[in-house]
């Protein structure tokens, strides 16, 4: 989509920061390819688990009390692991097929031009304050389609900026970083909240106070003031440190930023008739009596609509690209609808070859019970230290964000942390919710600079859409702002919160009732 470039601004004099964040990305920038990066990283963990397997190293894992040892890879079971898992490994590697299926839709309604002339009809005169606060807004509420949103919401972020005459790739880190870093929070409650919320119920039976239920409400209060914290706190770190730090951007697009043409608003028009049809269906769908899409309950949160929201979302864009399509005659028979989706998916060669070693990487990591071991261990030192107060909630947030970076899964984290620190924090008198919240702030904001988060690859594939000398280095500069301060804000609003007695949801206080 552009020619290479780089994403310093020349004429720009550079702050401390702007030199910190230079450095990282020239580290990053380094590193060899991402695909042998994992590759790398394979063999470490080969060579590790052989040196501390070997010494006999066992771990009790605190949900289920089973004692786990440390596998080696380099051994008879471990041999016949890694060839018999390595096709299961990638096929069966869950990102994939989302990243996959998203694009056939997305890619064809990119393909026929409707998410470009979207753009133009709806934010092109956008005031440029708007802009970066719709995206991180936006961005944060899209966990409502769980990982979904790390396939639609970033791509479409940088070409809103791109529209709008900005950096694409500031759109990019603005979208990504409301996806990531503000994954846990939403206006409203989600499935994350139901899940977290189970594990951390069963944690708190283990501590001997008594019956306590987490619902999945008990952090919605704390949940909705964070959305419009992070919305301001995001778009403030855009303007002010992502965007000036790349400049004015010089890429050429493929296409001209044109105001849309009579044909052009009438498929959008149409493209609109579509979906609105389509939503009808659905909702006419999950709303009618006894409806298969909701859970036993008569409930959506959790629910079969929530858990398959996948191929819903795929052909609300096959329905509304084939609409606008049609009208504007990009297609004009069967043959091109997977024609264009077929293009789609050759921009995803790159990231399928990644995923291959990736696959192994975190397979491996998993089979061999490292994932656990430093988990468990790092969980002891923090019990250890015996600090009380607020202090050791925040000292607790800060060992999450660590063990995020090797575990990604936030719902397998807290599985591992919540049996240890949901017991200890009870017996001093603190609500599991509240814990909930404190372990929830520093998941969600590491999330866009863990590597072990499969959609970093993706978003990297987009982000050389519009810069191909970009490397995972860049990628990390860019987000490592979002990351440390979103952090710092959130863990004030959650003092804030502590301090001033006000409920993190309905009757939930710091504190055990």
């Amino acid at each position: 989509m552009s020619q290479p470039q780089t994403n310093l601004n020349p004429q720009k004099k550079p702050t401390a920061m702007d030199r910190f964040l230079n450095g990282i990305e020239r580290v990053g920038n380094k590193l060899p390819d991402p695909f042998f990066i994992f590759i790398y990283l394979v063999a470490f963990v080969i060579l590790l688990s052989w040196a501390v397997g070997s010494m006999g190293v066992t771990v009790e894992h605190p949900g289920t009390g089973e004692e786990l040892p440390i596998k080696s890879l380099i051994s008879e079971e471990g041999l016949v692991y890694i060839l018999s898992s390595m096709l299961d490994n990638f096929t069966g590697f869950a990102p994939l097929g989302l990243v996959l299926t998203m694009m056939l839709g997305i890619g064809l309604a990119e393909k026929v031009g409707l998410l470009e002339t979207a753009i133009k009809r709806s934010i092109l005169n956008a005031p440029k304050s708007f802009v970066t606060y719709a995206v991180i807004f936006i961005g944060i509420l899209g966990n409502l389609a769980s990982d979904a949103s790390f396939v639609l919401i970033p791509p479409l972020a940088a070409m809103v900026f791109h529209a709008v005459g900005r950096h694409p790739l500031a759109g990019l880190a603005a979208g990504f970083a409301g996806v990531g870093s503000g994954f846990t929070a939403n206006l409203f409650v989600a499935g994350t909240d139901a899940l977290l919320a189970g594990i951390s119920t069963e944690a708190a039976k283990n501590a001997g106070l008594g019956e306590i239920v987490v619902t999945p409400v008990d952090n919605w209060y704390f949940m909705i003031a964070s959305v419009f914290v992070l919305s301001i706190v995001g778009a403030f770190i855009t303007e002010k440190i992502i965007e000036p730090r790349l400049g004015t951007y010089k890429g050429k697009a493929e296409k001209a930023l044109e105001e849309a043409n009579p044909l052009e608003m009438k498929g959008l028009r149409n493209s609109a008739i579509a979906g609105i049809v389509y939503l009808g269906l659905v909702a006419l769908a999950l709303f009618w009596p006894d409806s298969p899409l909701r859970n036993e309950d008569g409930g959506i949160v959790p629910s079969p609509f929530l858990d398959n929201i996948i191929p819903i979302i795929l052909f609300f864009f096959i329905s509304v690209g084939v609409a606008y399509g049609v009208t504007v005659k990009k297609i004009t028979s069967t043959k091109d609808i997977p024609k264009y989706m077929s293009e789609a998916i050759k921009d995803m060669s790159g990231y399928i070859v990644l995923i291959f070693a990736a696959s192994q990487f975190i397979s491996y990591f998993n089979w061999t019970n490292l994932g656990t071991w430093v988990a468990v261990n790092g969980a002891e030192f923090l019990t250890s230290i015996n600090m009380t107060g607020l202090p050791v909630v925040i000292g607790f947030s800060i060992l999450v964000s660590i063990l995020n970076l090797i575990i990604f899964s936030g719902s397998a984290l807290w599985a591992l942390l919540a049996p240890v620190f949901i017991p200890m924090f009870m017996l001093l008198d603190y609500h599991p919710a509240f814990i909930q919240a404190a372990y929830r702030i520093a998941e969600s904001t590491t999330n866009v600079i863990t590597p072990l988060n499969p959609y970093i690859l993706i978003v990297l594939a987009f982000m050389q859409e519009y810069d191909k000398k970009a490397g995972l280095g860049t990628l990390i500069s860019l987000m490592l702002p979002y990351t440390i301060i979103f952090f710092a804000i959130w863990l004030v609003l959650l003092i804030v919160f502590a301090l001033l007695g006000i409920p993190f949801g309905p009757g939930i206080g710091v504190y055990l009732p």
